[in-house]
Order: C-alpha cells, then sequence, then structure tokens
C-alpha cells in the first residue's frame, strides 16, 4: 500500500506535465487523473485503520492517511471530474488542462501530509497552479485578481515559514504531532497561514472578490475544493493536537456566523456564494474529527452552483426577481440549494447531522442560528421566479453531464452516513429551514442593503491579517 500511495502522489505531477507533449488527448489525461483519485479517495474513507509513511527520516516527508483524507481526496477527484468535462467542448488549451491536474496533485499532496515543509511546498504549488488557472483569460481584470490572490497567499505563508522553522527549532522535528511541544509564538504563525489561506474568519475577506470574479469553471474549482487546502491541516492538527481543539472550534463558530451575515446581505449570487463558503469552512472547524463529509457535501453542492451561476442572467438577485429563468435550470439550482440548507434525503442533511451530533454544547445556539441563517441566505436562489416556457440554452454543451455527476454524488452520499435519518433530527432541519424562509420572505425579501467592500481592499486584509496574528499570540499565552 505504501508503494501505491507514494505512486499516486507523483502520478498527477508526471501527467499533468506531460499534457504538453500530448496535447491532443489533454481533457482524456486530466479526467484519467481524476478517475484514478477518485477511486483511491473512496477506498481510503473505508480503511479499517489509518496508515503512515516515513520517507526521509526527521528531515524528511511524514504522510498519513486516514478517512478523512479519504473525503477530501473523494472531494477534490469529484470537483475537478466535473470541472473536466464543463470544459470538454470548450477552447480550453492544454495549458489550462496541465494547472488543473497540477492543481488537483498539489491538493492531493496536502490532503495526505503530516508534516509542515512539505505541506509548506504542496501550499506553495497550489498557489502557483490556482494563480495561472485565476488569470488564463489574461484579462487585466484577471491578472490583478490573480495577483492579489498570490500577494496574500505569499505573505500568509511567509509567516506560516517562520512558524515551522520555529517548531523544528524547539522539536527537532516538523512533524504535525510537534505543536503539541512547540513555543506558542510558533503555533500563532502558523495558524495565521493557514486560517489566512483557508478563508477563515477576517482573514478570509479576501475569498469573495477571489471566487466571484474567476471564470465560471475556476470559481467551481477554488470554492469547492481549494479553499480545503488551508483547512485540513488545521482539521489535521486539531485531532494530533487536543490542546489546538478548542481554538479550533471558536474560530469555526465565528467563522460560520461572519460568513453567513454577509451572504444574507449580499446582493450578488457568486458572491453570496463565496460567503456562504466562509460560512461552511467554519462548519468544518466547528468539528474537526467528522468534517470529512461535510466537505465533500460542501464541494459537490458549491461547485454545481456556481457552474450554474455562470448560465443565470443576471449575478444581480433584484435583476433575477424581476425576470424569469428557464425551470429546466431552476430545478437543479433548487435542489443544490435545498442541500446546502440541510434538506434531508441530500447529502447536506446527513453531513449537518453528524457535525451537530460532534459539537460541543456551547456552539450550538451559534451553528443554529448559522443554519437558519443558511436557509435564509439561499432563499433568495430558491425564490428567483421560473417558466417552464423560458428556453434555455446552456452556454457549455457539456453543462448537463458536470451537473447530473455531482449531483450524483449529493444523492449518494447519504450512504456515508445512514444514521442521520433519526426521526429526531428531520423534523429540527425542517424547522430550521422554515424559519429562514418566513425571515426572507417578512424581512429580507423588503429590504435591499448594499454591503461595503472596504474590508476586502488589499491593504484593509493585511492589516486584518495584523489583527489576527495579535488575536492569536493572545490566545496561545493564555
Amino acid at each position: 500500500m505504501n508503494e501505491l500511495t507514494i505512486g499516486w502522489v507523483i502520478f498527477p505531477f508526471v501527467v499533468g506535465f506531460s499534457i504538453y507533449l500530448l496535447p491532443k488527448i489533454d481533457r482524456y489525461l486530466a479526467i484519467f487523473v481524476s478517475i484514478c483519485s477518485l477511486i483511491f479517495g473512496f477506498v481510503q474513507i473505508f480503511q479499517p485503520e489509518p496508515y503512515s509513511l516515513k520517507l526521509l527520516g526527521m528531515y524528511g516527508v511524514d504522510l498519513l492517511v486516514d478517512d478523512q483524507s479519504g473525503y477530501f481526496i473523494l472531494t477534490n477527484a469529484a470537483v475537478a471530474i466535473a470541472v473536466t468535462v464543463y470544459c470538454w467542448k470548450s477552447a480550453k488549451s492544454a495549458f489550462f488542462f496541465t494547472q488543473l491536474v497540477v492543481l488537483q496533485g498539489a491538493l492531493n499532496a496536502v490532503f495526505v501530509c503530516a508534516d509542515l515543509i512539505s505541506l509548506y511546498v504542496a501550499l506553495e504549488a497550489i498557489s502557483i497552479a490556482a494563480f495561472l488557472l485565476m488569470t488564463y483569460q489574461r484579462t487585466d481584470r484577471s491578472i490583478w485578481i490573480g495577483l492579489r490572490y498570490l500577494f496574500l497567499s505569499n505573505t500568509a505563508m511567509l509567516f506560516y515559514l517562520i512558524g515551522a522553522v520555529l517548531v523544528y527549532q524547539a522539536t527537532k522535528s516538523f512533524a504535525f504531532v510537534g505543536l503539541a511541544e512547540a513555543p506558542s509564538d510558533a503555533i500563532a504563525l502558523i495558524f495565521l497561514g493557514l486560517l489566512t489561506k483557508g478563508g477563515v474568519f477576517v482573514s478570509g475577506l479576501w475569498l469573495p472578490l477571489t471566487h466571484s470574479e474567476a471564470e465560471t469553471p475556476v470559481s467551481a474549482m477554488l470554492s469547492g475544493v481549494v479553499v480545503k487546502a488551508g483547512i485540513f491541516p488545521l482539521l489535521r492538527c486539531g485531532i494530533l493536537v487536543p490542546d489546538l481543539d478548542l481554538w479550533l472550534r471558536l474560530f469555526g463558530l465565528a467563522t460560520a456566523l461572519l460568513g453567513i451575515i454577509f451572504a444574507i446581505l449580499e446582493t450578488d449570487a457568486k458572491r453570496l456564494l463565496a460567503f456562504s463558503t466562509i460560512s461552511k469552512l467554519g462548519l468544518l472547524l466547528s468539528a474537526p474529527a467528522v468534517a470529512g463529509l461535510a466537505a465533500l457535501s460542501h464541494g459537490l453542492v458549491k461547485s454545481s452552483l456556481f457552474l450554474m451561476a455562470g448560465q443565470l442572467p443576471t449575478r444581480n438577485f433584484q435583476e433575477l426577481r424581476q425576470t424569469k429563468i428557464a425551470s429546466s435550470l431552476w430545478l437543479p439550482l433548487a435542489i443544490a440549494c435545498l442541500s446546502m440548507v440541510g434538506m434531508p434525503l441530500l447529502v447536506g442533511f446527513s453531513s449537518k447531522a453528524l457535525l451537530l451530533k460532534n459539537i460541543a454544547p456551547w456552539q450550538a445556539m451559534g451553528l443554529n442560528i448559522a443554519a437558519v441563517g443558511t436557509a435564509l441566505a439561499f432563499a433568495k436562489f430558491l425564490f428567483i421566479p421560473h417558466d417552464a416556457a423560458t428556453k434555455f440554452t446552456a452556454k457549455s454543451t457539456t453543462f448537463w453531464g458536470a451537473i447530473a455527476f455531482l449531483f450524483s454524488g449529493v444523492i449518494l452520499g447519504n450512504g456515508f452516513y445512514l444514521e442521520a435519518y433519526q426521526l429526531d433530527n428531520i423534523p429540527k432541519a425542517l424547522i430550521k429551514i422554515a424559519i429562514g424562509w418566513a425571515l426572507y420572505w417578512l424581512i429580507m425579501k423588503r429590504i435591499e442593503f448594499k454591503l461595503p467592500r472596504i474590508f476586502e481592499a488589499f491593504e484593509q486584509l493585511i492589516g486584518a491579517m495584523s489583527v489576527v496574528l495579535t488575536g492569536l499570540f493572545w490566545m496561545v499565552t493564555l
């Protein structure tokens, strides 16, 4: 199994760069890599015990593969397959598919890393591949958005790298478990880098502009799986170092509430989806040990929502309420939204039930408020006027193939946690959804509030990172 895992980690990079030599089969190579990862991730979910690899001694590469890794790898593969299918008949060049495969390989590496330096290398590879995908269109706007992302990411990773060096100085090891004996300043620096990379709390407010302005398939990849590259190491550290669990849960609760407040007030469809991603990342941190299924649920649904948002006639909700979209587009949009709010029979319900079962009592009220807020926010999509007579022609002829594949996961994903379907769970979920919808019709539909975007300015984001770092130093020294 060890040799298979090492080969699987290297495989996407070999194939990715081989696409340049075989550009005529670039799409086939990209889909083949994703299918291999899909199978590998599915197998890991059902592994009876986690297994680890130590490749180069105390200075080398540590890998840890468990069921949580399996869920994140499965998410990565599923979203990559959908994006590849979506772009199949587009004019995308071999360069695009090369970066897509390299990005997938770097993400897979993050999901099995267990040492700080290997994680740093993988995260930097993700930054470069994501930047090249964001700027693929070569417009002034896309280049600025990509550079903004790259600058913020590199700044965050600089703090992370300093923290990693301090961990090694104290423990003579880069392994994640060394954080238990690391100095408080090292933990604060590492956490700042990962919180920013993962789009958590105020240091993650770079995410809405980046995800909403990227090209549709790139937005789906970014929001569906790329942001989880910063979240997964935090989850891993919270499990390996129990003393960090409380801080992760605190950040998770604050992020879930912050993201959904912004989503409720947002008037732009793609920005609402991006803010809800921030909220969902907070939910993952709220129960680190069982976040895998929630990550899979979010990846499948959010990537499908971004693909469908790219087909809407406008991104402005006020304009959408004054027009009618085709029922053939509204129906899958509604199904995805119902999964996001936790409707039974969809994977969003089972993943939320599992998370709520594993939270601390002091988290319950805040996360229930976030659940009601999610129903309120996604009511903006659910109650868009629609008409069966309105014709809809997807801009991509493979659009329906990508949506059908993602929706198969949304339905079949329930099988990972059938215990969610207990009699007391279903009415609780339905009540929260009903409250959210009622608030939308009674209050939010009548109010139009435009959010100021000053907090998303580049200089403000750097300032927010400084504030978060100060807060982290204060918390870890308590």
